[in-house]
C-alpha cells in the first residue's frame, strides 16, 4: 500500500469510474457535436461529490488534496471521459484558487461556494490576442473611477468563457510590466462585456472557448482580487497545480490511449493472426508503456512534493515544468503510436482514439509552452 491506492483512495477511483462511464461516456460524442457541456452535469457531479476534490470544506469543497484530484482526473480517463471534458467541467480549478487563497469571504460566498456547488461557472482570463505565455504583457486595462474600475480590452482561448458566469480576469491598474497587474471578478451580463464568438478548435470540442471585449464595463472595486498590482504574483502562484494537471491529464490520456491499442491489437487479425502476434506491435506496446509509467511516477512524485512544500518554492515550480513537459512528450508519442496501430479506424471520429489524439495536442500550448517551459527550467537551473 503506499499514498495513491488506500481503500478510500480506491473506493474514490472506483467511484469516479462508475459515474464516468454512467453520465458522461454516453453522452460524450452529442456534447463533442454540441460544443458544450450541459450545467446539469456540473451540478449532477457536485452532488456527486466530485466536483470539488482537493478544494477545502470551509470554502464549499469536497475535501481531499491533490493526490486526491489526481486520482479523479486518472479515474475519469480510464473510465472514458476525455481532457475536453476535465478542461470545460473543471474549469473552476483555474478560475477560483486565486479567490480562496486572498481570502476574500465575500467574494468567496458570491463566487467560489456556488461554482463548486455546481451552480455558478467560473472562468479565467489571462490570455489576449497576440500576447499567449507572455502575462507580465497584459493589456487590457483597469481604470479607477470611484467604486468601480473602467476595464477595456480584450481575452482570447477562455475556456467555458462562452458558458462563463464570472471571468477571474486579469487587467492592467498600474505600469507596465509584472508589477502594474491585478486580477478583477467580472460578471457574465455586465453592460460593456460581450462573447465576441465561441472558438473552433482541433480538439477539446466538447470544451467552449470564447473570445471576450470589454468596453468600458464598470467592475465594483470589491471584485478586485486580493491587493491592487500584485496580480501577476497571484497568477504565477497557481501555475504550479495547474501545470501538475496537464501532466496528469497527459499520462493518463497516454495510459488510456495503451489501454485501447492493447484490446484492438488483440482483437484485430491480419494475414490469419492478431495484430499483437507482431513483434514491431508488442515493441510499440512496450515503448508506448515505459514512457507513461515514467512520465506517471515523475507526476506524482511532484504531487506528494506539492503536499508539503511552499507553491513558490523554486524546486517545486522547477519539478512541475520538468513533469508537464515530460509527460507532454509521452502522450504526443503513446497516442500517435495508438493511432497507428488502430489504422484506418484509428481515423474516423467513431473511434474513441480519435479524440484523445486530437485533444492531445493543446496539452504542450497550455499551461505555458513546452518551449517557454523549457527557458524557465533553463533559468531555474541557472544555465
Amino acid at each position: 500500500m503506499n499514498a495513491w491506492n488506500t481503500p478510500e483512495r480506491n473506493a474514490l477511483r472506483t467511484a469516479v469510474e462508475d459515474f464516468t462511464r454512467a453520465q458522461i461516456v454516453p453522452h460524450l460524442p452529442q456534447w463533442e457535436d454540441d460544443g458544450e457541456l450541459p450545467r446539469e452535469l456540473h451540478r449532477r457531479t457536485a452532488k456527486a461529490g466530485f466536483l470539488a476534490i482537493g478544494f477545502p470544506e470551509e470554502v464549499g469543497g469536497d475535501g481531499g488534496d491533490m493526490i486526491d484530484a489526481v486520482i479523479a482526473t486518472e479515474a475519469v480517463m480510464a473510465a472514458g471521459g476525455s481532457t475536453g471534458l476535465q478542461a470545460s467541467l473543471f474549469t473552476h480549478s483555474i478560475a477560483t484558487p486565486h479567490i480562496i487563497d486572498s481570502g476574500d469571504t465575500d467574494l468567496i460566498d458570491r463566487y467560489v461556494r456556488p461554482t463548486l456547488a455546481g451552480e455558478m461557472i467560473g472562468s479565467l482570463g489571462v490570455t489576449e490576442p497576440g500576447g499567449g505565455s507572455d502575462v507580465a504583457n497584459i493589456r487590457t486595462r483597469a481604470v479607477r473611477d470611484g467604486d468601480h474600475y473602467v476595464v477595456n480590452g480584450a481575452k482570447t482561448f477562455i475556456t467555458s468563457g462562452v458558458r462563463a458566469d464570472f471571468v477571474t480576469t486579469a487587467v492592467r491598474t498600474g505600469g507596465e510590466g509584472h508589477g502594474g497587474i491585478s486580477l478583477l471578478v467580472i460578471e457574465q451580463g455586465t453592460p460593456g462585456f460581450t462573447v465576441g464568438r465561441s472558438l473552433r478548435k482541433m480538439g477539446w470540442h466538447c470544451s467552449d472557448t470564447a473570445e471576450l471585449s470589454f468596453e468600458d464595463v464598470r467592475v465594483p472595486a470589491e471584485n478586485l482580487v486580493g491587493d491592487e498590482n500584485a496580480g501577476f504574483y497571484y497568477i504565477a502562484q497557481q501555475f504550479v497545480g495547474e501545470r501538475i494537471n496537464l501532466a496528469s491529464q497527459a499520462y493518463a490520456t497516454a495510459q488510456r490511449a495503451l489501454d485501447l491499442a492493447v484490446v484492438y491489437a488483440k482483437e484485430r487479425e491480419t494475414f490469419g493472426k492478431p495484430l499483437i502476434a507482431r513483434q514491431v506491435i508488442r515493441h510499440k506496446l512496450v515503448e508506448m508503456h515505459s514512457r507513461t509509467a515514467s512520465a506517471r511516477a515523475l507526476t506524482r512524485g511532484v504531487v506528494e512534493r506539492s503536499l508539503d512544500t511552499s507553491k513558490s518554492d523554486p524546486t517545486l515550480i522547477l519539478d512541475a515544468v520538468v513533469a508537464k513537459n515530460e509527460a507532454v512528450a509521452c502522450v504526443e508519442f503513446v497516442v500517435h503510436e495508438a493511432v497507428q496501430i488502430f489504422g484506418g479506424m484509428g481515423y474516423m471520429r467513431e473511434s474513441e482514439i480519435d479524440r484523445h489524439y486530437r485533444d492531445a495536442r493543446i496539452l504542450g500550448i497550455g499551461g505555458g509552452a513546452t518551449e517557454v517551459m523549457k527557458d524557465l527550467a533553463a533559468k531555474l537551473l541557472g544555465y
